[in-house]
C-alpha cells in the first residue's frame, strides 16, 4: 500500500542511469575502471539485506581505502550505503547521520544525480519517523534537481514520494495531484512497475476518502500489472487491500476470499508482516459477521506474529549495536597500538642518536686531547651511567604497563563472573516461569472455556514478559557499554528511580520519538505522558526545563 519500498529499487536504477549519462564521454579504459567500481558498490548493496554485519565491514573497508586515496565520490557512496544499512535495520538516527555525510560530499563535488537520490532517501527516513514536514522538504529538493537534469524516472519517483507524504498529512487533494503527476511520468518512460505502484497509491487515497468503487478499480489495475510481471510480493498487499475494500462495502464473502488468498501467498513467500496484517483483517471481517470466536482466533494469530516481528527487530538492532561497539573497540585498540609503536620507535631513535653522539664526542676528544685520557674516561663512565639509568627507566615503564595489563585482565575476569552469575539468575527465573506455565496448562484442561481463555492469556503474558525481560536486559548491557557512567550520573539527581524509569530514560537518551517509545514500552501515548510527568517530578525539573534536553546533557 506504500510507494517507499519501490522507491529504494527505483532510486538505485536512477543512480546507474545518471552515472552512465555523466561519464559517457570518458575513454574506454576509464569506463572499465568505473564498471569494476560499480560492481563493487552493487555487491555491497546486495550484501546489506543478506548479511548486514558483513556488509558493514566491507563498506568500512572500502571507505577507509577511499579516504586514504582522497576518493571523495567513493567515500560519499559508502556513507550512503551505511545509511541504507541502518535504515533497513530500523536505526533511523544513525541512518540520517550517514545520509547527511554523503549529502555534503555529493553537494560539494556537484554530483547532482547522486545528491537527488540521497535526498529522497533522507526523505524516506523522516517519512517513517512521521516527520512529514521535513520529509516533504527533502523530496521537493530532490524533485527540483531531477527537473534540472530532465531525468523523468527520478521526477516520477519524487512525485510519488511527495504524494504519499501529503496523504499521510491528510491533504488528499495534494496527494491525488502528485500521484497523477507521477503516473504521467511513469507512462512517459513506460515503467509498468512504477505505474502499478501509483495505481495502488491512488487506490489507497480513494479508500481513505471512502470512495470504495474507485479504490477497488485502481487496486485491481495494480494487481493486473503485478500479475503480468510475476511480482508475487507486490500482489500480497494489493490483494489484502482489495479484501479491505470489500469488507468496508459489507461484502464479507468476497472480502474473506481475497484476504485468505493474501494469507496463502504470504505463507508461501514467508512474509510475516503481510501474514499478520491479513490475519488482522480476517479478524475484523469475522467480527462484523458476528463470528466472534473466529475473530478472536485470527486476532490472536496476528498479535503473536507482530510480537515475533517486534522481538526479532529488537534482536537485529541489538546485534548491530553490539557489532558497532566491538568494531569501535578494535579501532581504538589499533590506534592505541599504532601510537605506542610510534612512541617506542621515537624513543629508540632518540636513544640511538644519544649513543652515536656520545661515541663521536668520545672519539673526537680522544683524538684531539690524548693528554686528558683520564678525564675522558671519567666522562665516558658518567655517560654510561646515564645510559644505564635511561635503560632502567624504560624497563620500569614496561613493567608498569605489564601491571596495568594484569589489572585489566583481572577486571575482565570479574565482569565475566558477574555476567555468569546474572545468566544463572535468568535461567532460574525462566525455569520458574516454565513450571508456572506447565501448571497453568494442566488447569486449562480441567476448567471451563471462559476460564481457559483467561489462563491462556496469562500464559501468553508470562511468555511475553519472560522474553521482554531478556530483551531489556540485553539492551541495558549494550547501552551501558555505549553510554558509560550515564546511569551513575542520573542517580546523582535522583536515587529512587524504578526499573521502568530507567527504561524510559534510556529510550529518551537514544532520542527516539514518543510513538516509538510507547511502542517499545507497550503502553499508550497517554500513559507515556504520565510516565514522563512522574519522571520530571522525581528529577525535580522546573517548569521551564525540558526533560529530553536534561537527559541528553547527562
Amino acid at each position: 500500500m506504500r510507494f517507499i519500498s519501490f522507491g529504494l529499487k527505483a532510486n538505485f536504477l536512477i543512480r546507474v542511469t545518471i552515472l552512465l549519462f555523466n561519464f559517457s564521454w570518458i575513454g574506454s579504459s576509464l569506463l572499465l575502471a568505473k564498471s569494476n567500481e560499480y560492481n563493487r558498490y552493487e555487491h555491497t548493496h546486495n550484501l546489506i539485506k543478506e548479511n548486514p554485519n558483513a556488509a558493514f565491514l566491507q563498506i568500512k573497508r572500502l571507505m577507509k581505502e577511499a579516504q586514504n586515496n582522497g576518493d571523495v565520490y567513493t567515500t560519499a557512496v559508502c556513507y550512503e550505503q551505511l545509511g541504507e544499512l541502518f535504515y533497513i535495520q530500523g536505526a533511523y538516527t544513525q541512518a540520517l547521520d550517514n545520509y547527511y555525510k554523503a549529502n555534503n560530499l555529493f553537494r560539494k563535488k556537484n554530483h547532482l544525480g547522486e545528491l537527488a537520490e540521497n535526498l529522497n532517501k533522507i526523505g524516506e527516513t523522516y517519512y517513517y519517523n512521521r516527520q512529514y514536514d521535513v520529509a516533504l522538504k527533502s523530496f521537493q529538493e530532490a524533485l527540483g534537481i531531477y527537473k534540472k537534469l530532465k531525468h523523468k524516472a527520478g521526477i516520477a519517483c519524487s512525485y510519488g514520494f511527495i504524494g504519499q507524504t501529503y496523504e499521510k498529512s491528510n491533504d488528499s487533494q495534494q496527494a491525488f495531484k502528485f500521484q497523477q503527476l507521477a503516473l504521467q511520468q511513469f507512462n512517459t518512460v513506460k515503467d509498468q512497475t512504477g505505474i502499478a505502484k501509483i495505481y495502488e497509491n491512488l487506490g489507497s487515497i480513494y479508500e481513505d476518502k471512502l470512495q470504495l468503487d474507485s479504490a477497488l478499480k485502481y487496486f485491481k489495475l495494480a494487481l493486473a500489472i503485478n500479475e503480468s510481471k510475476g511480482n508475487k510480493m507486490a500482489q500480497i498487499e494489493i490483494i489484502n487491500n482489495i479484501g479491505d475494500v470489500y469488507r468496508k462495502n459489507g461484502r464479507y464473502k468476497e472480502s474473506l476470499t481475497y484476504t485468505k488468498k493474501a494469507v496463502q501467498q504470504a505463507l508461501a513467500l514467508n512474509d510475516h508482516y503481510q501474514q499478520a496484517s491479513a490475519y488482522r483483517d480476517l479478524s475484523k471481517a469475522f467480527d462484523l459477521m458476528g463470528k466472534h470466536d473466529s475473530a478472536y482466533h485470527y486476532s490472536e494469530l496476528g498479535r503473536d506474529i507482530f510480537m515475533g516481528i517486534f522481538s526479532e527487530d529488537n534482536k537485529k538492532q541489538l546485534l548491530l549495536l553490539q557489532t558497532l561497539f566491538e568494531i569501535e573497540q578494535k579501532d581504538n585498540a589499533i590506534v592505541q597500538f599504532e601510537n605506542d609503536r610510534k612512541a617506542n620507535r621515537l624513543m629508540g631513535i632518540g636513544a640511538g642518536l644519544i649513543f652515536i653522539l656520545l661515541v663521536s664526542l668520545g672519539a673526537s676528544i680522544i683524538s684531539r686531547q690524548r693528554l686528558k685520557i683520564k678525564n675522558e674516561q671519567k666522562l665516558n663512565e658518567q655517560n654510561n651511567n646515564l645510559y644505564e639509568i635511561q635503560k632502567q627507566a624504560l624497563e620500569a615503564d614496561l613493567y608498569n604497563k605489564q601491571l596495568k595489563e594484569e589489572k585489566l585482565n583481572g577486571e575482565l575476569e570479574l565482569k565475566s563472573k558477574e555476567l555468569t552469575s546474572h545468566t544463572l539468575h535468568l535461567i532460574q527465573k525462566n525455569q520458574l516461569l516454565e513450571e508456572l506455565k506447565s501448571k497453568l496448562n494442566a488447569m486449562i484442561k480441567d476448567e471451563k472455556r471462559d476460564q481457559r481463555k483467561e489462563l491462556k492469556q496469562l500464559l501468553n503474558l508470562i511468555s511475553f514478559n519472560n522474553n521482554q525481560d531478556k530483551n531489556w536486559e540485553d539492551f541495558r548491557i549494550i547501552f551501558e557499554r555505549v553510554h558509560e557512567h550515564f546511569f551513575d550520573s542520573l542517580k546523582k539527581h535522583c536515587n529512587n528511580l524504578t526499573s521502568s524509569d530507567f527504561r524510559l530514560v534510556a529510550l529518551l537518551k537514544m532520542n527516539l520519538s514518543s510513538t516509538d517509545i510507547a511502542t517499545l514500552l507497550g503502553i499508550s501515548q497517554d500513559s507515556l505522558r504520565i510516565s514522563r510527568y512522574r519522571l520530571r517530578k522525581k528529577l525535580n525539573l522546573g517548569e521551564g526545563e525540558n526533560l529530553s534536553t536534561f537527559i541528553q546533557s547527562l
